[in-house]
């Protein structure tokens, strides 16, 4: 099936996609514990301005205000009833700046983790999932949505549950999981068992990869990870460390630091770059400039990566058995005693 994604794929050897969502909307006004989906329906005009704020910077992709739109999430809020509804409107919004772009621009729909724990660990069974995600998926495709951008996963149970719910809405895919736990997600997984699970699935995402995590150095390393990926690759690394300061956490990249990453993460074998919490249009220009103008260069390696990105977070990658694992029998007992 053809898909917009695909083919702004076949044209070019590298895309731009957004920022971060969150910094951007606490910039405007969001408060900390509040749904940023509930802006997509009572502050449209600033969900246009986040959506053009990265079209305008040079992103050829930009995710939906929808990362929490599901009802587990939205029950936090007593808003489950309307994850559909709110998914639908942010995709509204997103293809009104896509299609004013005069340029071809893509609508991601964003869909993040649940935020419970799956079967056999935790409560949330695979059907249960597969239909929170299946909700979400038909409220952004009736909006518009290009593709579903599955992100921030970390338990490959949960990754399994949002590609059957993309198949069920016949929609295109992509998904990133988070590596922050010394190159493995909070579940274990490492970015070699990432490319084996992708490859295993019946409806295989158009490209995968990873986001968030610790840092731009980290994020880079896993990448290589990926090594013999069969599909496009995706890196959206954070705008540097997060710095606690004054009540707000803060991050320490700029636009010069993100520009270097994102050279890096197209020469690392990523195909999609963008950048993750604490990324600003102010990054993504620059990001776009360095992509369009520094040639294309071999593989980098791990010691040019930390000096120009600073250092990684600890000396395993998650590959080679050396990484600290999730007691998932510790977790297991704390959400019983819960």
């Amino acid at each position: 099936m053809a898909d917009a994604l695909t083919d702004l794929l076949k044209t070019r050897d590298w895309l731009l996609a957004d920022g971060a969502t969150g910094t951007t909307l606490f910039n405007m006004g969001l408060e900390s514990g509040d749904a940023p989906e509930l802006w997509n329906a009572d502050h449209p005009d600033r969900i246009r301005a986040l959506y053009r704020g990265a079209v305008e910077a040079g992103s050829d992709l930009f995710l939906t205000n929808t990362f929490g739109s599901n009802a587990a999430r939205l029950k936090l809020h007593a808003a489950e009833a309307r994850a559909r509804e709110l998914s639908r409107q942010s995709a509204e919004i997103g293809r009104e700046i896509a299609d004013a772009a005069g340029r071809p621009v893509i609508v991601a729909g964003s869909m993040g983790p649940t935020g419970e724990i799956m079967e056999p660990m935790g409560p949330l069974s695979h059907a249960a999932a597969v239909e929170i995600f299946h909700e979400q998926a038909e409220g952004l495709k009736e909006g518009g949505a290009d593709v579903l951008w599955v992100e921030t996963i970390s338990a490959p149970e949960e990754l399994k549950a949002a590609a059957e719910a993309a198949e069920r809405a016949d929609m295109p895919w992509c998904v990133t999981m988070s590596f922050d736990t010394a190159g493995r997600t909070m579940m274990g997984t490492t970015s070699a068992a990432m490319v084996r699970l992708v490859e295993r699935l019946t409806h295989k995402p158009i490209a995968f990869g990873a986001n968030c995590g610790v840092g731009a150095s980290d994020l880079i390393r896993t990448v290589m990870g990926f090594a013999g990926a069969k599909r496009p690759l995706i890196a959206k690394g954070n705008a540097g460390i997060p710095k606690y300061h004054e009540g707000h956490i803060h991050y320490d990249g700029t636009p010069e630091l993100m520009a270097d990453y994102a050279v890096l993460a197209r020469d690392a074998g990523a195909t999609i770059v963008g950048g993750c919490c604490g990324t600003t249009p102010d990054h993504l220009r620059a990001m776009r400039r360095a992509l369009e103008t520094r040639p294309r260069g071999s593989t980098p390696a791990l010691d040019d990566v930390a000096t120009r990105l600073g250092g990684f977070s600890s000396e395993s990658d998650g590959t080679d058995g050396n990484a600290p694992t999730r007691d998932r029998s510790a977790n297991r007992r704390r959400r019983a005693r819960a």
